[in-house]
């Protein structure tokens, strides 16, 4: 059943539209994260749906009901900054049960409130710690438990993990999915981190100049991007012309194999790094850089034609920079795209 439905949303100033037309729809108990790079119109569109920005065009319907006029308080969503905005001056517990205490009641109501979420989030007992005595993980688990105490129907996260070392953010991204899915959760995040997106949602939403450019499970967007701009986006530099015909595509790298199906004529070709082997004869590439990534090793290739390749391969046997290194090309890491 769907909770949140975008229809023709657009949100201008003067006469730029920062959010064009988007249609997007969210349904209960699914996380959806919007990436996209700055000024795509992603925290544009989640000010929207939480009443903080007004539209232009088109509407925003929360369990089928238009918002049309619904002040932000009254919409039942909850919404976690990149800064978390707790008050300083107030302990944890008084920072969690703040929502709780504007919908009304006594300290005894929210009182359990408070104890559940703080043992949710992995802060049992830390009601009465100061704000100032929290870590930044610990300041993001409390901003969350602050969001998550009124219930919201929709939860919606702006950057949540932005301010947080790779680390931290990595191990709170894992805890957060299953929290939401304890939970049945109805999440709608914004995020420019694509490691983020991928590994929190069960769809993925790219954006560019206000539209939406791609949408669907991570897998989809990362194995097939719809665009050589949602290619580049996720960090693929492999792409070039190619003049497709049947199960090859004529390339600046030569022939390369394409998956069966591919749409002929002139396009735009994607080979991921993975799909560069390394082999004794192919086209001939010198080695101009390496980097080490834990388990495989990033090469950055010269190709005798054509421009520089991205490849990886297995830590044994990498080959050094300055060596010569043959390689082809695995038909199922190629993606032909749309041309420009």
């Amino acid at each position: 059943m769907t909770l949140l439905q975008l229809e023709g949303v657009s949100v201008r100033f003067g006469e730029r539209a920062v959010v064009d037309a988007v249609d997007l729809a969210v349904a209960e108990h699914e996380t959806v994260c919007v990436l996209g790079p700055s000024g795509s119109g992603k925290s544009t569109l989640l000010r929207v749906v939480a009443g903080l920005q007004q539209v232009s065009g088109g509407r925003v319907l929360l369990g089928g009901a238009d918002q049309s006029g619904v002040p932000v308080h009254r919409r039942g969503v909850g919404l976690m900054f990149q800064d978390h905005q707790l008050f300083p001056h107030r302990d944890v517990g008084a920072n969690v049960s703040f929502g709780l205490r504007m919908r009304g009641g006594g300290r005894a109501s929210y009182a359990a409130r408070v104890a559940e979420l703080l043992e949710l989030v992995g802060l049992p007992g830390a009601q009465g710690r100061a704000v100032a005595s929290l870590s930044g993980g610990e300041q993001q688990r409390v901003a969350l438990a602050r969001a998550l105490a009124p219930s919201p129907r929709l939860l919606m996260l702006d950057e949540p993990l932005g301010q947080l070392d790779r680390g931290l953010r990595e191990r709170l991204v894992v805890e957060l999915r299953g929290l939401f899915s304890r939970l049945g959760t109805t999440v709608l995040a914004v995020t420019h981190d694509q490691g983020e997106a991928f590994a929190l949602a069960d769809r993925v939403v790219v954006m560019r100049d206000g539209r939406i450019a791609q949408a669907g499970t991570p897998l989809e967007v990362w194995q097939r991007p719809a665009s050589e701009f949602v290619a580049r986006f996720l960090g693929f530099e492999n792409v070039v012309p190619a003049t497709v015909t049947g199960a090859v595509a004529a390339t600046a790298w030569g022939r390369v194999p394409v998956p069966a199906g591919s749409a002929e004529g002139e396009q735009r070709l994607l080979i991921r790094p993975a799909g560069v082997v390394l082999c004794e004869a192919g086209l001939r590439c010198e080695v101009v850089s390496r980097t080490f990534r834990g388990n495989h090793v990033a090469l950055l290739l010269r190709p005798e034609g054509g421009p520089a390749l991205e490849a990886e391969c297995g830590l044994a046997g990498a080959p050094a920079v300055g060596d010569r290194v043959a390689v082809t090309f695995a038909p199922a890491e190629v993606v032909v795209l749309p041309p420009a």
